[in-house]
């Protein structure tokens, strides 16, 4: 019916003088059911007619009064008529449409359609913007009435439309609404945002205190509106964080070649995600630092650990210093944890004796480098500790006080790495014995040591290896007939050989090879390291093409070794000797056990091997070891004896230069070479010894043990410290790569689950998600696909759930997704590349996936909402189970039925069962961890549904809790993507998620869908 016709009909009723309640009557019958009020503007048409005179009508004005209290026109409606009444000079009028407001402001809903809820944002909005240009003309006839003398009426008036604007701002859900309106439509709110700047300017000229200060209140609420997820209070309640310390230990003793850049952003992920203030954040990896230099075993590993303290973390905190937002500086910050630092006396005292140093002095020193410490708070520091020290214990004895400390000293062979680089640069032919003195030089005490965890450190290792490796594949070509170059060429191929073995033990062979280049020659080291070297759980074929070479070489190469002469080096190419020596050795052992040739040959003939290049005894104990683990027990005594022939010392004279410091590499190199195969075969070799335990962290599980027993075992003793060391994080990923992912994974969440005490569980979280690090994008797979499943859909398993576990591993699943989903773009680490992956199932064929999806999604996007027919999920109808999403694994449907009763039917719902964000983003979902959270929220999706209340709803509601404390706002690429939309709606039930800002954090408002769904749920509440 035409409007006209709506308005005869109000004007009828006014000349009539019909009550309120005999005007809704009439209405009704004027109007048969069809069209409703707001689709004929009723709201708008009574106020058109209202207002018509200087004062209001006040019997129309009680017509809407009741149609607003009786429900005939929306919230949306009357809020949009009243935004458009803009005459701000009609006292009464504008009086009577704030005492409108007055009735609802606080307490706006909408129950019907999604677009409906959106309409009331958009409506809030505008009246939020009516009332800033009402209070601005308001403020301004005030400040005209001032100026003649009569400030009454714009003062009343003023007032009241602050005390509006207060009312309105003041409900969350109101607030929460206008968050949603403002990402709807953006040009609305910075219209209104201009009005909020013009009152602002207008009322700074109020003498009135308490009208500037409401005034202020409400404007600072509006600013409020956007970043109001972003709010999260920090623990101060405690000060010691486990997870940031294990998270430090683990890299600092397993990762020192890792990138700078993902050890920064998994540390703020756990700052996020616990809430610590940054500078107790700052203090526990200073503290982590100490204690992992204190508890280092001496050698290589306490150089590792120097260079990552004193080097690495520093270049951490810049890096993090760019995260830092807030109104305290930064470098404040530092200074702060640095205070807290210095009161931890024995630690500094304790880390000061092991290294015969001061190490606060050289940390401030390095920080105050970085720009992170002003240089008045460094000699502030810097005199406090002085102070302290004075009272310390003697530091150093007569024996070691001409011991140059470790930090110094790493501290010092920083820029030595960038002059070998630069020296490395050069043209090799021009000066190859500058280079071999500088070689030489590197290889004297523990330079190398030194050289190496100083470019580990700084993220020069690879340039480092990659220069070495290019001098090596430079000495195989070319061959001098002057001994003297012959000699130096031999001695340049030698080193670059051993320096290359000696970096890819210590520190990983991915820091060695090359980024694939297509069409490119693979160098010869490459190549050998990558089909000849041994490594931990690399398994050799002693019989493969690569160590069966030209049978010309390898004759003329065994004719030579058995020579008595001594090797000729004129001529020499070195790369295939080690080649061919495999070869070699084999017809050699083969001569010695059909007694062709006796122990003295042997003997002699290994003494040619490692007389002049210990590169020969690297390749022939290489190939030994592989061609022992393929021997019987009754056959190996020979091939053993010739490794130990060849790691023992030198019978005959040497004649090359530096070759006691290029054995003491080699030794090194035979002993990791070895060791797996000699505790196989329980053989002892006695290798040269250089004072100091070379393989500090090798074989620490106690033998004859179950590893069960092992992992419970560690795991009560980090639990009852409250934190892990060193020693236990290597045991760790021992029993993990030995019992696989899920069997660790299992028996560590088994043990979470035995927990009681609520401050034993939280403690077992952050312990665990440290733990979990060692492989978190496997573990992560593991705990969401096939754990957590297993413990929500057994019915048997649901007392497990119970408070405090089941916050806890709620909690523990929560962080694990969080990392897993923000780093899993990224390059997996060193320590995860070497892991096995034979027990990870494979997630495609586990989580099948419904090749006709996009499809089908497109056709759900193009629907009319209402059609159920068209949305409710194809494989489900009224009175049927769980509903069933295509992306729903077969293990998760078959197990919700059994653990679940009937959820209602799908015909209910106004939109897919399944629809997610994530598929409106276009996420891939090939990739194994968007499958399985998108498998574990369509369960916490049909759990939410169901009518069964217990432990697992509880379970999902602490999951749910948790994952809006940990997140930020604008979480677009967050794991609540993959939540359906329908959860929503589910969830606000549970009393402890019904929040209007629960409700935004939960939705992906950067999405037209996300925000109609946030709108629905947070206007129903």
């Amino acid at each position: 019916m035409k409007v006209v016709n709506l308005k005869q009909a109000i004007l009828q009723a006014w000349k009539e003088r019909w009550s309120d309640y005999q005007w809704a009557i009439n209405m009704k019958k004027f109007f048969p059911k069809g069209a409703t009020w707001d689709i004929l503007n009723l709201a708008d048409a009574l106020l058109e007619q209202a207002m018509i005179g200087p004062s209001p009508n006040p019997l129309i004005l009680s017509y809407l009064k009741y149609a607003i209290s009786s429900q005939m026109v929306s919230y949306s409606s009357v809020l949009t008529a009243i935004s458009k009444f803009d005459d701000f000079s009609r006292d009464l009028c504008i009086q009577a449409l704030l005492d409108i407001m007055d009735m609802f402001c606080d307490r706006l809903s909408c129950h019907g359609k999604a677009e409906e809820c959106i309409g009331l944002c958009r409506a809030l909005l505008s009246a939020l913007h009516w009332l800033l240009r009402c209070t601005a003309a308001s403020a301004e006839r005030l400040r005209e009435g001032l100026e003649v003398g009569a400030p009454a009426a714009g003062e009343k008036q003023l007032a009241m439309c602050l005390q509006r604007l207060e009312k309105t701002l003041s409900s969350t859900k109101n607030r929460a609404l206008l968050h949603i309106a403002k990402l709807e439509e953006a040009s609305s709110w910075t219209a209104m945002e201009h009005s909020l700047l013009k009152l602002g300017e207008i009322l700074a000229n109020l003498s009135d205190p308490q009208l500037r200060s409401q005034a202020e209140q409400c404007g600072s609420l509006i600013r409020s509106i956007p970043t109001m997820l972003s709010v999260h209070s920090e623990q101060l309640h405690k000060t010691g964080f486990p997870t940031v310390h294990a998270l430090v230990l683990l890299e600092g003793t397993m990762n020192l070649t890792g990138e700078t850049q993902p050890l920064v952003e998994q540390l703020m992920m756990v700052k996020r995600m616990q809430h610590i203030p940054t500078p107790l954040f700052v203090l526990e990896i200073w503290k982590a630092c100490f204690v992992g230099i204190i508890e280092s075993p001496e050698g290589t590993e306490e150089l590792k650990w120097t260079a990552f303290t004193f080097l690495k973390i520093p270049q951490v905190l810049v890096k993090l210093k760019k995260y830092s937002h807030g109104d305290r500086d930064f470098t404040e910050d530092v200074n702060c944890a640095f205070e807290f630092l210095l009161k931890l006396t024995p630690l500094l005292d304790k880390a000061d004796q092991h290294c015969n140093c001061d190490c606060a002095n050289f940390l401030l020193q390095e920080c105050s480098k970085q720009g992170l410490l002003s240089e008045a708070s460094v000699n502030n520091l810097m005199a406090k500790r002085a102070l302290d020290r004075e009272h310390a214990p003697q530091l150093k004895s007569g024996e070691n006080a001409n011991i140059q400390p470790n930090p110094g000293l790493i501290l010092r062979a920083e820029p030595t790495v960038t002059n070998i680089l630069k020296t490395m640069d050069a043209d090799h032919s021009k000066s190859p014995e500058g280079l071999l003195g500088v070689l030489g030089h590197m290889l004297s005490g523990k330079s190398l040591d030194l050289l190496l965890a100083a470019a580990a450190a700084t993220g020069k290792l690879k340039s480092f290896a990659r220069k070495f490796i290019n001098l090596n594949e430079f000495t195989t070509h070319g061959s001098e007939d002057n001994p003297k170059a012959a000699s130096v060429r031999a001695l340049l191929f030698d080193i670059s050989f051993l320096m290359l073995c000696y970096v890819a033990q210590t520190y990983g062979s991915e820091v060695i090879l090359s980024e694939s280049r297509t069409g490119a020659e693979v160098p010869f080291f490459e190549t050998w390291m990558q089909t000849c070297m041994p490594e931990e759980g690399k398994i050799l074929n002693p019989d493969h093409p690569c160590f069966r070479p030209d049978s010309t070489k390898v004759e003329s190469l065994v004719a030579l070794l058995n020579n008595s002469s001594e090797m000729k080096l004129v001529q020499m190419k070195w790369h295939e000797a080690c080649l061919s020596i495999s070869a070699a050795i084999l017809e050699i052992l083969n001569a010695w056990e059909n007694g062709v040739l006796a122990f003295e040959s042997i003997q002699k003939i290994t003494d040619n091997i490692k007389g002049k290049v210990c590169s020969l005894a690297v390749c022939a104990v290489a190939w030994l070891v592989a061609h022992v683990r393929m021997l019987g027990l009754d056959e190996r005594e020979k091939s053993l004896q010739m490794i130990r022939q060849l790691a023992g010392p030198l019978c005959s004279e040497n004649t090359l230069q530096f070759y006691n410091e290029r054995v003491v590499i080699m030794s090194s190199i035979l002993e990791h070479m070895c060791a797996d195969v000699l505790q196989q075969t329980a053989t002892q070799i006695k290798f040269p010894s250089t004072g100091v335990d070379t393989m500090p962290y090798w074989n620490l599980l106690p033998p004859k043990r179950p590893i069960k027993e092992v992992l419970t075992d560690i795991f009560a003793k980090v639990l009852e410290k409250g934190w892990v060391d060193s020693r236990s994080i290597h045991i760790f990923d021992t029993l993990l790569h030995m019992g696989g992912v899920y069997w660790f994974c299992n028996n560590l969440i088994k043990e979470l689950l035995k927990e009681t005490r609520k401050e034993h569980t939280l403690r077992a979280v952050e312990l665990l998600y440290s733990v979990f690090c060692l492989d978190m994008p496997q573990v992560t797979l593991v705990l969401l696909g096939h754990i957590l499943p297993g413990l929500l859909t057994d019915s048997s398993k649901w007392h497990s759930l119970m408070d405090p576990p089941g916050t806890a591993l709620a909690k523990l699943a929560v962080w694990c997704a969080l990392s897993s989903y923000s780093s899993h773009k990224g390059q997996a680490s060193t320590r995860q590349k070497k892991r096995h992956r034979e027990d990870i199932e494979d997630y495609i064929s586990l989580f099948p996936l419904d090749d006709t999806q996009p499809s089908k999604l497109m056709r759900l996007l193009s629907s009319n909402e209402d059609d159920t027919n068209v949305l409710s999920s194809p494989r489900s109808s009224p009175g049927l189970r769980a509903p069933v999403s295509p992306w729903v694994s077969d293990r998760v449907r078959r197990a919700v039925p059994s653990a679940l009763p009937p959820l209602r039917p799908a015909a209910d719902r106004s939109m897919s069962s399944s629809l997610s964000a994530s598929q409106l983003h276009t996420v891939n979902m090939r990739d194994p961890l968007n499958r399985v959270l998108a498998n574990l929220f369509l369960l916490i999706s049909s759990i939410l549904g169901s009518r069964t209340a217990g432990p697992h709803t509880q379970f999902v509601q602490w999951f749910m809790e948790e994952c809006v404390d940990c997140l930020e706002q604008g979480s677009r690429g967050s794991i609540l993507q993959f939540m359906p939309f329908t959860t929503v709606s589910e969830l606000v039930k549970v009393s402890a998620m019904s929040s209007p800002k629960v409700v935004l954090a939960i939705t992906d408002l950067s999405l037209p869908q996300g925000r109609q769904v946030a709108a629905k749920a947070i206007a129903a509440l």
